[in-house]
């Protein structure tokens, strides 16, 4: 497999671009320093409107403070329990103030309605190896399930996605816990390391019946304080066979890209086995580029 960028671009008044899914001709974008849900133009990326979540941020471009953020991570369309078509949005979950998100319905009024991640994410800490903390750093959804995917930087042996019915989750979050508690699935997936640092899971989403998902390498083992950002990766997943392939995103020319990808989505799929995808990425200071690259299978 390989992964080459066609094009970066800066994403001017987006903070730590965390999340993006495309649906119809929008981008939607997470940050996970910022107080809205920022749209742009799928094709030409202009910013087209902005959602606000939080009323911390004076401006649409302020960052919030690290320990006071909901750390949005996770970006996922989903049909909410009442028909609305819409967005989930995922705090981390790695801090007590991160177990929190929204539905963000995708209709003109886009009025964000807050929920309480907690009793779901008490759900999942079980199933965390020894000393692990939980830190989702994504989310996809298939016609049946949820998926949220635990980043624990530093080690090899936690990059799990957590496999969970989609109806039952949705409606558990609407109803405040009223409804009965979604099973949970785990799954161990094998990621990439580079210079001895284990890659983390940090975007995914479904595309034409296939898991694509990118995995970023920092040296750190801190979930909550930023490392050295060594490369990324982007890969398929196979559910079926708990197997997965990847490839290095790199420049047309070789060279490896040194920046943090934190999302992605699949804009085109361009002929068999070819896909152009549409990555963001977090400079970990504030800034956020959008990244067009092609995935070819070999």
């Amino acid at each position: 497999m390989t992964v080459t960028i066609l094009s970066e671009t800066a994403v001017t008044g987006l903070p730590s671009a965390s999340g993006v899914e495309i649906i119809g001709d929008t981008a939607y974008v997470i940050g996970d320093d910022s107080a809205r849900l920022h749209l742009l133009d799928a094709a030409t990326l202009a910013p087209t409107g902005q959602v606000r979540l939080l009323d911390a941020a004076s401006t649409a471009s302020a960052r919030l403070p690290k320990y006071d953020k909901p750390d949005l991570e996770g970006l996922a369309a989903v049909t909410w329990p009442d028909g609305r078509a819409g967005l989930l949005l995922l705090g981390s979950g790695s801090l007590p103030n991160r177990a929190r998100g929204w539905f963000v319905p995708t209709a003109e009024d886009h009025l964000p309605e807050a929920l309480d991640l907690a009793p779901l994410y008490a759900r999942l800490r079980p199933y965390l190896p020894a000393g692990a903390v939980l830190n989702l750093e994504a989310a996809a959804t298939s016609a049946t399930e949820l998926l949220l995917f635990q980043r624990t930087v530093g080690r090899a042996d936690a990059a799990i996605v957590f496999r969970l019915p989609l109806a039952a989750t949705l409606a558990f979050l609407q109803s405040g816990t009223a409804a009965e508690a979604p099973a949970v699935r785990p799954l161990l997936v094998q990621l990439p390391s580079l210079a001895g640092c284990p890659a983390g899971f940090s975007g995914a989403t479904f595309a034409d019946d296939l898991l694509f998902v990118t995995a970023s390498v920092e040296d750190t083992a801190d979930a909550v304080l930023d490392g050295t950002v060594l490369g990324s990766f982007v890969g398929l997943v196979d559910l079926a066979a708990q197997a997965a392939t990847f490839g290095l995103l790199a420049w047309a020319d070789g060279r490896a890209y040194r920046g943090k990808v934190e999302g992605l989505a699949v804009r085109r799929a361009l002929g068999p086995g070819r896909w152009e995808l549409l990555l963001v990425t977090d400079d970990d200071a504030g800034g956020s580029t959008a990244v067009t690259a092609e995935l070819a299978l070999d």
